[in-house]
């Protein structure tokens, strides 16, 4: 019996769902739990397995396409067979309708002349509406970035669904109408296969590879701009000199990888002294929400993770009743989960402030975006040996930039670089961060 692929539902939230690749062709073999087509929600991105043996019947969604969860993607099944999803029906009918329309078409040609026929079939294209025309989002972006008239060709998706290939194909053919014919009659046959040749390679050269903005990169771009455009965002920059943080870490790291089988990180280090900074300073660990400021008691710290296509924010809630190992253990958790993209969408919410590290790209100081609703987000980059006077003795010193952005509307200049400065005191006493 044939069995439907559906779109998941990937969280309570999820409203729809983007089909990024189908890993499979229609009419391909594919056995139970193989991958058969990748697929995205907000943040979240999953390999969906065939449920049964057999093989790939139909693609009813086809890659770049924006369904509601629990539609049906695709058919798997035996040769022959095939599943009577809403789809495979409507085309059925789709079918019948129109042999039924190109039956009546031929009997009036056959009465008022085949130019009327044809007359009529042209203004029936011409007059198609614009919003009527089925076509998927994919599709419809490369249509209008080359200027074509979408409406004029025929979709051979599902109930006539104008598909990227039958817009790749059009374009195609109307570069080939567009070129001249003259060269091809004053040259002999030889000149014209090479100046054809010509024109494709330099047809080819002009098209950018178009990427469509799908999936997490676009809730990313969505959020992002929404950060931006919704904030009163600043960046201060503050330097802390972590030198004795260092050594106490390599003095500390056997000892706690031996009782633990952990080795916490700078930036767990970091984490954990941002997150005592806003035990005291509470109006950084805060959100405005329509016309008020809320304060929270709670610290769920977020840690931006970066991942192949985008990056992802997962969320070590209660952070602030933790320890610096207990910290660090939850840190690596829900950082390696992410990179693995194992996370539940539950993971990757409620977060009170966020902190990035770029300082393993070398990155010194930088503009972190806020995480909305957040008030502040702390920036980490590369700790660099400095030459530093200590007294009247120079020395060689460890220094990491931090930046820190945060919502003006929320809070001023003035206790945002307190809080900064909460944070560098106590990355430069270590033992503080281990009571």
């Amino acid at each position: 019996m044939a069995e439907n692929i559906i779109m998941p539902k990937l969280g309570m939230a999820m409203v729809e769902g983007t089909v990024i690749a189908w890993k499979k062709r229609e009419g391909e073999a594919v056995k139970k739990g193989e991958g058969i087509v990748d697929i995205s929600s907000e943040k979240i991105e999953m390999e969906v397995e065939a449920a049964a043996d057999g093989v790939l019947l139909k693609i009813e969604v086809p890659a770049g396409g924006v369904v509601p969860y629990g539609t049906v993607l695709g058919v798997i099944g035996q040769p022959g067979e095939l599943a009577a999803t809403p789809a495979v029906v409507a085309e059925a009918n789709a079918k019948a309708e129109s042999a039924a329309t190109l039956a009546t078409a031929d009997g009036q040609s056959a009465a008022t002349g085949t130019s009327a026929g044809a007359s009529i079939a042209a203004t029936a294209v011409l007059e198609r509406p614009r919003d009527g025309v089925k076509i998927s989002p994919v599709a419809r972006k490369i249509a209008e970035e080359a200027g074509l008239d979408f409406t004029t060709i025929a979709g051979t998706g599902p109930q006539g669904r104008i598909t990227k290939e039958d817009v790749e194909r059009a374009i195609k053919a109307a570069q080939e109408t567009a070129a001249p014919p003259m060269a091809a009659q004053a040259a002999p046959v030889a000149i014209a296969v090479e100046t054809s040749e010509q024109a494709a390679g330099r047809a080819a050269e002009s098209q950018p590879e178009r990427i469509p903005v799908a999936g997490m990169r676009k809730v990313i771009a969505e959020r992002m701009y929404q950060s931006l455009q919704q904030s009163a965002q600043l960046t201060i920059t503050m330097q802390a000199d972590i030198t004795e943080l260092l050594q106490l870490k390599e003095k500390l790291s056997p000892e706690i990888e031996s009782r633990y089988q952990l080795k916490p990180s700078v930036t767990d280090w970091i984490a954990r002294a941002a997150v005592l900074a806003l035990a005291k300073h509470k109006q950084m660990n805060s959100a405005l929400l329509d016309d008020r400021i809320e304060l929270y008691d709670d610290i769920h710290l977020g840690v931006a993770v970066a991942l192949d296509k985008g990056l992802v924010v997962p969320v070590v809630r209660h952070a602030g009743q933790m320890t610096l190992v207990e910290l660090s253990r939850q840190l690596k958790s829900v950082s390696a989960r992410a990179k693995q993209n194992q996370l539940a969408p539950e993971e990757m919410k409620g977060s009170t402030f966020t902190i990035t590290n770029l300082g393993s790209y070398g990155v010194d100081t930088f503009t972190p975006v806020l995480n909305p609703p957040e008030t502040g987000i702390l920036g980490i980059g590369a700790a660099k040996d400095t030459p530093v006077f200590v007294g009247d003795e120079l020395q060689r010193r460890s220094l990491l930039p931090l930046s820190l952005t945060f919502d003006h509307r929320v809070l001023d200049g003035a206790p945002a670089a307190a809080f900064l400065a909460t944070v560098r005191s106590y990355l430069e006493a270590p033992h503080s961060l281990l009571i």
